[in-house]
């Protein structure tokens, strides 16, 4: 199954540090099959957080499971025009996106022969995809999420996974890397604080 990709702003290097993201609950507040623009809202610190990592050399690379698509709440092109929101918005904090990718799939619902796909996260299938395509060094990028899912597909591309409490708030107790918020990922990654 071929992951769906959307390269906004495509950044072609070689062995880039990158610092792959969750969308929602990780990026922007937790809204639920989140798709209209007028509902966008960014957690606080995040356009100024990610300036901090570009600064640093990462490339920045949202990796989202859109299950709704599946489901028929929204179409793909809904979730296109949000991504293209947020993009025009973190660009005004100077602030650019190397790819955006995202699983348009549901593992019970919708076509069966895109319910077993390799992209919905924890499968690693989207960080993949993203490496071969923006010449990502996976072993030293980070993945940062509000889900265990995120977590999963982080180390199974072989990445250091990070997990935020500003989403859905359903984390492990004593999992390692567990930060409050994006802000205080990017802190840690600067730092050297953030490892396996």
């Amino acid at each position: 199954m071929t992951p769906h990709s959307s390269l906004l702003s495509p950044h072609r290097n070689t062995a880039r540090r990158a610092v792959f993201l969750d969308r929602d609950g990780t990026i922007n507040v937790e809204k639920d099959y989140l798709y209209r623009v007028e509902d966008f809202e960014f957690i606080p610190g995040v356009p100024l957080a990610l300036k901090k990592l570009q600064d640093a050399g990462f490339l920045l690379v949202v990796v989202t499971n859109q299950s709704g698509i599946a489901r028929g709440y929204y179409t793909l092109e809904d979730v296109d025009v949000l991504h293209r929101h947020m993009c025009k918005e973190l660009q005004g904090f100077g602030v650019e996106i190397a790819g955006i990718y995202i699983c348009p799939h549901h593992p019970s619902v919708g076509p069966p022969d895109q319910q077993d796909c390799l992209c919905r996260k924890g499968r690693p299938g989207l960080l993949i995809r993203a490496a071969s395509e923006l010449d990502i060094d996976l072993s030293r990028s980070f993945m940062v999420g509000d889900k265990m899912s995120d977590f999963e597909a982080g180390v199974n591309a072989g990445c250091t996974s990070c997990l935020v409490a500003s989403g859905h708030r359903i984390l492990p107790q004593g999992e390692a890397n567990i930060f409050a918020d994006l802000p205080a990922v990017v802190e840690a990654i600067l730092l050297g604080q953030a490892t396996l």
